[in-house]
């Protein structure tokens, strides 16, 4: 080995350590972490990508799997160039070396390692193993972030997440107790409903749990007398997938406030979080359309999820030469056990800064002071500084239908917005089924809740509502959609099918991932091969 090459090496294992421990110092205390939230800065995210790029060239060094990664791939070592190492992700990384090869130094650590388990949503659940270090420094973000966003003296947290092998939940409950008194109940509604008359209206109660479950929740409590009766101060953080804001606005009347999580099984949990100004913003961009093109060009019609996150710790860039693309992340932390590098599970999303951001705003609303000054308000609620990830999700979680994709966060716009028998619904899942005349068509299926029973005439109330909602938000959210409406009458025959709880395509979990009760596990949305790109 040359001389210089050798020096090169001890120089980057040093610098990577020395980082590694320096962030360390802001996890200490969840204080500490709100401090270095509230004063980012964008040259701050030079410096993250410096250290991606370092963690790369180290993981080069002494990861087996990926050095075989980089020589398959014909790399050469280029400096400060993080695009110069390839993209990696499930098929050709995960899935093509074991376990120990892509951990540093090929070794799995064993005390204190957990393994985690992917939900399955996306096909053969997946087995990730994280040493005591890493899991330690994700729960140390994730309280972080929860004290900011819901500050709180006495906070009561009901972990609703599946518990098991699944990462989110072991790791929430865990992560809470740093900063509250926490009760592991799983999605079992009655367990939730039994600890809060227990302990009363005395504590600020914290519902973490994926977002259908959290209607699941909120169905259950409203109209209950005691519960209305003693005033009970609920908020809800939920993860594991989108958030729609009509969801958002649905469980309002018990949930005070609602923010949405960040994260993935291949990667990490608390990756970023939503906060009263992006949640603002995301609502801007839904209520007007020059607030969204501004934002996210003329032809962007889906809404996205927005999030504000830490590139210090995870670092984010997009696979293409614009600021819009494929997330790619890569984890800048000695402590995880099987790195993550420029890695890509396939989400779609837009990066800006902080200051991109208001730059637009003060252009925006330059003669609409009221607006800017809620979004001035709005920010100084948490007073975060963190550059904005605006997430659409999975490039193939959609149905093409006449020249228009079909995504199931508006399907869930509309059934939920203005339906005065939204409380009856379960959950719902999206085909693309062939008819007599050999064309396919989408059709929506409603699961009731368990234990409604509904007539054949409630029954087609029920179906014609949800059916006209959902047309009438896919023509005015979609140009593709409403212009097709236009060229052909019959791209409106949209169907929407009610089944009662667990029959149909919901029977035997077939409408949840991983075959789990529709309480447990996140909600499948598409069935069979009717996703763009196969399902």
């Amino acid at each position: 080995m040359a001389m210089g090459s050798f020096a090169r090496q001890w120089l980057l294992r040093i610098i990577s350590f020395g980082l590694t421990a320096l962030y360390r110092l802001y996890r200490v205390h969840p204080f500490v972490w709100r401090v270095m939230a509230r004063n980012y800065r964008p040259w701050m995210s030079g410096f993250a990508r410096l250290h991606a790029w370092m963690t790369c060239q180290f993981a080069a060094l002494d990861v087996p799997a990926y050095a075989a990664h980089l020589e398959n791939g014909g790399w050469r070592f280029r400096w400060f160039r993080l695009d110069s190492y390839p993209a990696t992700d499930k098929e050709s990384y995960v899935k093509a070396y074991p376990e120990e090869m892509r951990c540093w130094k090929g070794r799995v650590e064993i005390a204190g390692s957990v393994v985690d388990e992917s939900s399955g949503s996306s096909g053969t659940p997946y087995n990730w193993v994280r040493s005591r270090r890493e899991l330690n420094t994700v729960h140390r973000n994730v309280a972080g972030y929860t004290s900011l966003v819901f500050p709180s003296k006495r906070l009561f947290v009901i972990n609703a997440y599946s518990m098991g092998a699944w990462a989110t939940g072991t790791n929430t409950g865990i992560a809470m107790a740093r900063i509250a008194t926490v009760k592991n109940t799983g999605p079992d509604l009655e367990k939730i409903v039994d600890t809060l008359r227990h302990f009363g209206p005395r504590y600020d109660y914290l519902v973490t749990a994926y977002p259908p479950f959290l209607k699941h929740l909120r169905d259950r409590l409203a109209g209950e007398s005691w519960f209305e009766e003693k005033s009970y101060r609920l908020a809800a953080m939920v993860g594991g997938e989108g958030m729609t804001e009509a969801l958002r606005d649905y469980v309002g009347d018990v949930f005070g406030k609602v923010r949405s999580g960040y994260g993935a099984s291949d990667l990490t949990i608390g990756m970023g979080g939503e906060t009263t100004f992006s949640v603002w913003l995301r609502r801007m961009m839904r209520e007007d359309a020059t607030v969204r093109a501004a934002f996210l060009g003329p032809d962007e019609q889906r809404l996205p999820m927005v999030f504000q996150y830490n590139p210090l710790e995870t670092y984010l860039e997009t696979d293409g030469d614009d600021r819009t693309g494929e997330v790619l992340c890569t984890i800048n932390s000695t402590a995880v056990m099987a790195p993550k590098l420029r890695y890509n599970i396939g989400d779609e999303g837009t990066l800006m800064s902080f200051p991109q951001v208001w730059d637009i705003l003060r252009e925006l609303f330059a003669d609409r002071p009221v607006l800017l000054q809620r979004a001035e308000a709005a920010a100084l609620r948490e007073k975060m500084r963190l550059p904005l990830l605006f997430l659409y999700g999975r490039a193939d979680s959609t149905v093409s239908y006449m020249g228009a994709n079909i995504y199931p966060q508006d399907v869930e716009y509309g059934l939920y917005e203005g339906n005065p028998m939204a409380d009856r619904i379960e959950s719902f899942c999206l085909a693309l089924e062939e008819g007599d005349d050999l064309e396919a068509r989408p059709v929506v299926h409603v699961q009731l809740r368990e234990g409604t029973v509904l007539d054949a005439d409630g029954t087609a109330k029920l179906a014609e509502v949800c059916r006209a909602g959902v047309l009438r938000h896919l023509a005015a959210c979609s140009r593709d959609f409403a212009q097709s409406l236009t060229e052909d009458s019959s791209a409106g025959e949209v169907a929407a099918r009610v089944h009662p709880y667990g029959s149909g395509p919901f029977a035997s979990g077939t409408g949840t991932a991983a075959g789990g009760s529709s309480h447990g596990i996140k909600n499948k949305y598409l069935l069979g091969a009717t996703a763009k790109g196969g399902a």
